[in-house]
């Protein structure tokens, strides 16, 4: 399993399928009322949605909520242990990203190649990068912000169809050293000359067996990256190191 967070708060993915904090606040509602239709009424939420999104989340994490059919005990829904350590696990997570004094970025610089929405790509040496943006244009000359904690690291093996995933960016690169800490690592990822830098446990890194010359995918949601004018930002350099 892949931890990572994006902006600031955890996020744990299995074969491409993420679990948030919106998913720990419904299961933990669930496990206070017992009851998924419950659960969904006190968020204002769907039930139908729900379900749903529990079925997702169970094709990729295993089985999260047991639901037992009315009866002389009557009907409802309970966590299973799976669900329990899973929450456990994000938890711990949130706290180690929460003790982060600061997430480091990768700042890239480019050229707007074209914008639709909300979103711009962003021709960069690296490749084409999309990501938010604030009123740019077509060639205005930008900085990409990435940060450590919007980045999952993936095993070349799991890389994904990038037709599949329009709305993430993709990229392979060489892990070039890591900085242990506690509770987190920050792993340095070296993508045709340009240093990124991102966040993972130390159970992932064992996992993955990061170690210098390992050959990773980083992949990182589009509305994770901030796109801003050249002409309103300080230039931060982090090609080589």
């Amino acid at each position: 399993m892949d931890e990572t967070s994006g902006q600031g708060r955890a996020t744990l993915v299995r074969d491409e399928v993420e679990f948030d904090d919106r998913d720990v606040t419904l299961l933990r509602e669930i496990d206070e009322t017992g009851s998924v239709a419950k659960a969904s009424t006190n968020l204002g939420r769907s039930r139908a949605r729900d379900l749903s999104r529990i079925g997702e989340l169970e094709s990729a994490f295993g089985d999260l909520v047991e639901r037992r059919r009315g009866g002389s005990g009557g009907g409802g829904s309970e966590l299973t242990d799976t669900a329990r350590r899973l929450l456990n696990q994000y938890e711990r997570l949130q706290v180690a990203l929460t003790a982060t004094a600061q997430v480091p970025e990768t700042v890239l610089e480019g050229t707007v190649s074209s914008v639709s929405g909300e979103l711009a790509d962003v021709a960069t040496s690296v490749g084409t990068v999309r990501g938010l943006h604030d009123g740019v244009s077509r060639d205005d000359a930008v900085q990409v912000r990435i940060g450590a904690d919007s980045l999952t690291v993936l095993d070349p093996a799991a890389d994904p169809d990038p037709d599949s995933t329009s709305a993430r960016n993709q990229l392979s690169g060489t892990v070039a050293g890591i900085e242990r800490g506690q509770t987190l690592f920050t792993v340095r990822v070296d993508v045709d000359g340009t240093v990124f830098r991102a966040l993972v446990t130390e159970d992932s890194a064992d996992r993955l067996e990061l170690v210098a010359g390992r050959e990773v995918v980083l992949t990182w949601k589009a509305t994770a990256t901030r796109l801003a004018r050249e002409s309103g930002c300080v230039s931060t350099s982090n090609a080589g190191g």
